[in-house]
């Protein structure tokens, strides 16, 4: 029972002292904190956005049209 206990304990020590993962989970965390702002942005504002971009090319087919006939 020592024996597997010693074994988890130099598992658990050699486990906190790996920092190989670290660099990736800070890049995570790192695109977390810009991608979720943005996220709640495009949530809270999402009706707005389609309305501007449908006005937006609205308008730029209206021009081609206009040109178009002239």
């Amino acid at each position: 029972m020592r024996s597997i206990l010693r074994r988890g304990k130099g598992l658990l020590g050699r486990l906190h002292r790996d920092d190989r993962g670290a660099e990736g989970l800070e890049k995570l965390l790192i695109l977390a904190a810009v991608v979720l702002p943005l996220l709640g942005l495009l949530i809270f504002f999402g009706k707005d956005i389609v309305e501007w971009v449908r006005d937006a090319l609205d308008d730029v087919k209206g021009e081609s049209e206009d040109l178009r006939n002239s």
